[in-house]
Protein backbone atom coordinates (compact mmCIF):
# COMPACT_ATOMS: atom_id res chain seq x y z
CA UNK A 1 0.00 0.00 0.00
CA UNK A 2 1.41 3.27 -0.60
CA UNK A 3 2.27 5.91 1.90
CA UNK A 4 -0.71 8.59 2.94
CA UNK A 5 -0.36 11.97 4.71
CA UNK A 6 -1.29 11.26 8.19
CA UNK A 7 -1.08 15.16 9.30
CA UNK A 8 -0.76 17.55 5.75
CA UNK A 9 1.64 20.59 5.42
CA UNK A 10 0.48 23.67 6.99
CA UNK A 11 0.61 26.77 5.28
CA UNK A 12 3.50 28.80 7.22
CA UNK A 13 4.31 32.59 7.44
CA UNK A 14 7.77 33.91 7.24
CA UNK A 15 9.46 37.10 6.91
CA UNK A 16 11.98 37.50 3.38
CA UNK A 17 15.52 36.50 4.33
CA UNK A 18 14.55 34.43 7.35
CA UNK A 19 14.25 30.12 7.67
CA UNK A 20 11.34 28.21 7.57
CA UNK A 21 10.47 24.50 8.56
CA UNK A 22 7.62 22.72 6.56
CA UNK A 23 6.40 19.04 8.11
CA UNK A 24 4.42 16.39 7.34
CA UNK A 25 2.94 13.54 9.09
CA UNK A 26 3.10 9.41 6.91
CA UNK A 27 1.22 6.66 7.58
CA UNK A 28 4.74 4.56 6.54
CA UNK A 29 7.82 5.12 8.42
CA UNK A 30 10.90 5.68 6.27
CA UNK A 31 8.81 6.03 3.45
CA UNK A 32 10.67 8.05 0.15
CA UNK A 33 9.44 11.32 0.13
CA UNK A 34 9.89 13.93 -2.76
CA UNK A 35 9.64 18.15 -2.00
CA UNK A 36 8.05 19.62 -4.93
CA UNK A 37 7.28 23.29 -5.68
CA UNK A 38 5.17 22.57 -8.64
CA UNK A 39 6.91 20.37 -11.42
CA UNK A 40 9.63 21.25 -9.68
CA UNK A 41 12.18 18.25 -7.53
CA UNK A 42 13.93 20.58 -5.04
CA UNK A 43 16.98 18.80 -3.89
CA UNK A 44 19.17 19.56 -0.74
CA UNK A 45 21.53 22.00 -1.05
CA UNK A 46 22.20 25.74 0.27
CA UNK A 47 18.72 26.57 -0.09
CA UNK A 48 16.57 23.22 0.86
CA UNK A 49 17.51 20.53 3.78
CA UNK A 50 15.35 17.69 4.03
CA UNK A 51 15.39 15.20 6.98
CA UNK A 52 12.91 12.36 7.82
CA UNK A 53 12.33 10.52 11.11
CA UNK A 54 10.27 7.75 11.17
CA UNK A 55 6.88 8.81 9.48
CA UNK A 56 7.41 12.62 10.17
CA UNK A 57 9.15 14.30 6.92
CA UNK A 58 10.73 18.11 6.95
CA UNK A 59 11.69 20.71 4.51
CA UNK A 60 13.70 23.29 5.43
CA UNK A 61 14.28 26.60 3.46
CA UNK A 62 16.59 29.31 4.14
CA UNK A 63 17.04 32.98 3.13
CA UNK A 64 13.39 32.84 2.14
CA UNK A 65 12.61 35.13 -1.22
CA UNK A 66 8.81 35.71 -2.43
CA UNK A 67 9.26 33.26 -5.20
CA UNK A 68 9.54 30.49 -2.31
CA UNK A 69 5.48 30.71 -1.65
Amino acid sequence: LPALFKKELQNTEAEEGGTVTLRCELTKPKAPVEWRKGDTTLYPGFKYEMKQQGSCAELVIYDLELDDS
